[in-house]
């Protein structure tokens, strides 16, 4: 007779699941309390130490991790001017703490992990993300629930709140793209749900899903293939299959995963929208009320370094005046969004494309 190996996916993910929170480095927080990315505006990262250069490359992939979930584009670093930005990452911080997280390597040993948690502050992220032309996914954010079946070789069986540990790879992705997935409690009764799963019956799995808010479900289909493993994910709202896709993986936790980039990517192209802006193109501006050179080599410092300007042409210049031709990404109010509160010149409020010396 076949030999049943028994819950032998569940075992393996518990036993690798994410580095768990040590010790907070933080003399601020309370005794206990432990550094963690709360919101749409904080993010966590690994740092190899706590010197300032670590912190400060920290900065830019946390803030890239920010400008993701709130654009819900896993990609957004690779958009125009992003990258710019990312390199004064520092300049949008609002605070930042060190967390030691612990885990055990394959031999027994205890291992260490420094993350960086960063908060940044949410105003001049979101004139940042407007300036930029971002995709902005408005909150609140739907939670979807995941109805996933997974056959390691022993029959499928439903994922349910009971096994949270093992889909904690999947939930914390959800998180990193700025939502939250749910999961059905896995009652005996919703234990039936695994065989409609398994046919890609989604009318069936959304009756049963029907006492769950909102109507979207995220629908999986986990088993062993070749070495590895395949995931079959269905995304569902409102009735509607909004996102097929399957994903073959060596390693269980990137199958698992890998279903909350189906929702979070089909979700986006649903409900994101990008800022009403004026085109991208050549604006001709001019800034007054300059008293010399040094002047001018600041205004024109400051033009070529915010990530809004893609190409800055001198036009002319007389004893207080100077203008230049902008290529900017988003117009001139995207110009006047980066430029913020305490920049050296300020627009000159009824004239477009005019700006003068603070």
């Amino acid at each position: 007779m076949p030999v049943r190996r028994g819950p032998t996916l569940f075992l393996a993910l518990l036993l690798c699941l994410p580095l768990m929170p040590a010790l907070a480095q933080d003399g601020l927080r309370t005794e206990g309390e432990v550094a963690s990315a709360q919101g749409l505006y904080a993010a966590e990262v690994p740092v190899n130490s706590q010197v300032d250069s670590a912190r400060q490359a920290g900065y830019a992939r946390a803030l890239a991790q920010v400008l993701a979930k709130l654009s819900g584009d896993a990609g957004v670093a690779s958009r125009p001017g992003v990258a710019q930005e990312l390199r004064n990452a520092d300049a949008y911080v609002d605070g930042y703490d060190y967390r030691q997280d612990q885990s055990t390597s394959p031999g027994g040993a205890p291992t260490f992990r420094t993350m960086l948690v960063v908060r940044f502050q949410p105003e001049a992220v979101d004139a940042l993300v407007s300036a930029l032309g971002l995709p902005v996914w408005a909150q609140p954010r739907p939670k979807p629930v995941v109805w996933l079946a997974i056959d390691d070789g022993s029959g499928p069986r439903l994922l349910g709140t009971g096994q949270v540990n093992a889909a904690r790879p999947l939930l914390d992705r959800a998180t990193e793209r700025g939502y939250r997935l749910g999961l059905p409690t896995g009652a005996a009764a919703e234990q039936a749900v695994v065989g409609a799963i398994w046919r890609g019956d989604t009318a069936a799995v959304a009756r049963a899903s029907a006492r769950y808010s909102p109507p979207m479900q995220l629908i999986g289909k986990m088993y062993r293939s070749g070495g590895g493993w395949a995931t079959d994910w269905t995304f569902v709202d409102g009735g509607r299959v909004l996102a097929t896709r399957t994903v073959s993986e060596s390693d269980p936790r990137r199958a698992l995963s890998s279903g909350a980039d189906v929702a979070a990517d089909a979700l986006i192209q649903r409900y994101a929208k990008v800022p009403v802006s004026e085109p991208a193109g050549t604006y001709r501006v001019a800034v007054t009320g300059l008293s010399g050179a040094e002047d001018y080599l600041q205004v024109s410092a400051l033009l070529q370094r915010l990530a809004v300007v893609r190409r800055i042409v001198p036009v002319r210049a007389n004893a207080d005046r100077v203008e230049f031709d902008l290529e900017l990404l988003t117009g001139l109010s995207g110009l006047d969004r980066m430029l913020g509160q305490h920049a050296p010149i300020v627009p000159v409020e009824g004239v477009p494309g005019e700006y003068r010396i603070r």
